[in-house]
């Protein structure tokens, strides 16, 4: 088993803008990762095997639905706090990371935020717990970035809906208990579902032979007419800005995620440029070295800014979805630029499950495109800066 010794990089000091809660829960998530995540993660994600004796552990921590309020189980913490745990999580890895993405952004929160008391109350403190896994059904076979052209509809049959289309690329979908379901009416308007496995008709084959996220269960939820119930439609708000709400807080867990990721490989590569002698002395002390070192720690150091600000104005719900959206792209790019550097210093044990880089690398060709891709979020900002819109 790889021992962890991962040390943070803080060069402008941005511990003193944080809280003693802030520092407390990044402490306890960054410990909690070193000695349940670190050890085995290299051996699942040889294998493509989810490991699913994570999530109690993960509940522990509170890393499921971190803000949701505690009388619905979850932790009650400030959206910077979630953004650390986030940090934290995906510095373990990329596949863990989503579980928690998923479980508090795309299905605790459109059930806290656009459900009523009773399912409040009847699935938050479950997905809390990690008794419950949950999936987000967005994503269809023919309709990712275009998420407003979806297939799946519901008919009204009197005493229940009855749903039917497929969607694909859903993480956790091959274990989950419950699903938010984003689905067309008679009328053609976006609703929330909540499908419950076991409900006749839904199915959650897995999706196999991945190169990135090994770690993580991805797959598919199918739903051939299945029965769901009235009470299962999330009443408090309906069309396409819904689901892009839930997307508003995954994006935002990720920026600070995918930062986490490109600590690792700077704090990898630092270390090995120390040790690595090559030409009589350690290869750190080379000149290209050092420019690769020092290119990492100020795009990292940069990204730290800016999650920070954009925690700052979560938290006083002020942060627009185009600034979510500029910090998400930002930091899965300089991430994936991180981790190739990383591995180049590497040599070829950067190849090796001997370390961490070529696995983050891995799962970053995941997160650069889902939660909406780095073309869509380039697009994004591009529309909020002059006012026209490039999509159509």
């Amino acid at each position: 088993m790889a021992s962890d010794l991962f040390q943070s990089p803080d060069y402008y000091n941005l511990d003193e803008l944080l809280s003693e809660e802030h520092i407390l829960v990044r402490n306890a998530t960054r410990d909690w990762v070193k000695k349940s995540v670190s050890p085995i993660i290299e051996d699942y994600a040889q294998r493509a095997e989810f490991p699913k004796q994570l999530l109690s552990g993960l509940a522990e921590v509170g890393a499921f639905g971190p803000y949701i309020p505690e009388e619905y189980g979850g932790a009650g913490l400030d959206q910077i706090s979630y953004g650390l745990m986030m940090q934290e999580i995906e510095r373990g890895d990329s596949g863990v990371r989503s579980t928690c993405s998923v479980q508090s952004s795309l299905v605790m929160y459109p059930i806290y935020t656009y459900g009523n008391e009773e399912q409040r109350k009847k699935y938050l403190p479950k997905l809390a717990s990690g008794e419950f896994l949950g999936s987000f059904g967005l994503t269809e076979p023919n309709f990712g970035s275009n998420p407003g052209g979806m297939i799946t509809n519901f008919k009204d049959m009197g005493d229940h809906y009855l749903l039917n289309g497929a969607k694909m690329w859903i993480s956790n979908a091959p274990y989950c208990d419950v699903a938010v379901v984003w689905a067309k009416d008679e009328t053609g308007r976006i609703h929330g579902l909540i499908v419950e496995r076991g409900m006749e008709g839904f199915t959650t084959p897995e999706t196999h032979n991945k190169w990135s996220l090994r770690a993580s269960a991805t797959g598919e939820l199918v739903f051939d007419n299945v029965k769901v119930p009235k009470e299962n439609l999330l009443p408090n708000k309906s069309g396409l800005g819904a689901p892009l709400g839930c997307l508003d807080s995954a994006r935002y867990g990720i920026a600070w995620g995918a930062l986490g990721a490109a600590m690792d490989c700077y704090d990898t590569a630092l270390r090995y440029s120390k040790e690595r002698i090559q030409f009589g002395k350690p290869i750190g002390g080379f000149q290209l070295q050092q420019k690769k070192l020092a290119e990492m720690i100020t795009e990292i150091t940069k990204a730290q800014l800016m999650v920070w600000r954009l925690g700052v104005l979560k938290n006083e719900k002020k942060a627009t979805t185009a600034q979510i959206s500029m910090a998400k792209r930002n930091s899965v790019e300089i991430a994936l630029n991180i981790c190739r550097e990383a591995r180049q210093m590497l040599g070829g044990m950067g190849i090796t499950g001997e370390y961490s880089i070529m696995r983050h690398m891995m799962n970053l060709e995941s997160v650069v495109t889902y939660e909406g891709t780095h073309d869509i979020h380039l697009l994004i900002t591009g529309m909020d800066v002059t006012g026209l819109n490039a999509f159509k």
